[in-house]
């Protein structure tokens, strides 16, 4: 939840407060739309990138941010990133169709850059309405935004991820994002944590 007390962001509690009477996927994305908690970002985008979510997915999957593909088409994971990761789900056995997708931001930062600790506060209102409405067992974090946003800065990706940890009533399986998977070339470890964490949710989520 946004920050409260003197230190509180006015834009976060105002977006926490519109996401808290939605009472549906629909209507959250219908209010994200009209968001301009992040004044630069609302200026720049072309789209609201709210996210994939299709009906009982079997879990989460939350990124950065929206890249250029994304922004302009307004779905997230469609550029080489999300050509990666499909890939990677349908060597663990999971349809991409059967998991919901969404990031810590829902606009894109101009030149791709980090979503700033301001833009992703502000945000995050409308990612914990989708995550209480979806109601699925187990998330994923795709990299470091996603994970300062689960867990909290400072924490340290190598430290905390290749197991399930236990998050607020549900599984949290930390990862890399692909992006670090084709920075680092196929035969670089972000690739093979990222088949083996996605692996490892599939057997968590698996199919009874």
């Amino acid at each position: 939840m946004p920050p409260r007390g003197r230190l509180a962001d006015p834009a976060a509690q105002l977006v926490a407060e519109r996401a808290a009477v939605c009472f549906s996927l629909d209507a959250v994305g219908e209010q994200a739309r009209g968001c301009i908690a992040c004044p630069d970002l609302a200026a720049e985008r072309t789209s609201v990138v709210v996210g994939d979510f299709p009906e009982r997915p079997r879990f989460v999957l939350v990124g950065e941010a929206p890249g250029a593909h994304e922004d302009a088409a307004g779905r997230p994971f469609i550029g080489k990133a999300g050509q990666l990761l499909d890939e990677v789900l349908a060597g663990v056995g999971v349809d991409r169709d059967t998991v919901a997708v969404a990031n810590v931001l829902k606009c894109r930062p101009p030149a791709n850059r980090q979503p700033t600790r301001a833009e992703a506060r502000r945000c995050q209102g409308w990612l914990e309405r989708q995550l209480a409405l979806v109601d699925t067992p187990l998330v994923v974090t795709l990299g470091g935004t996603a994970l300062a946003w689960a867990l909290g800065h400072g924490v340290r990706l190598s430290d905390v991820r290749g197991r399930v940890h236990e998050w607020r009533d549900r599984l949290l399986v930390p990862t890399f994002h692909p992006s670090a998977a084709i920075r680092f070339g196929p035969k670089g470890g972000p690739l093979a944590a990222l088949r083996a964490d996605l692996a490892l949710a599939a057997a968590t989520t698996c199919p009874s």
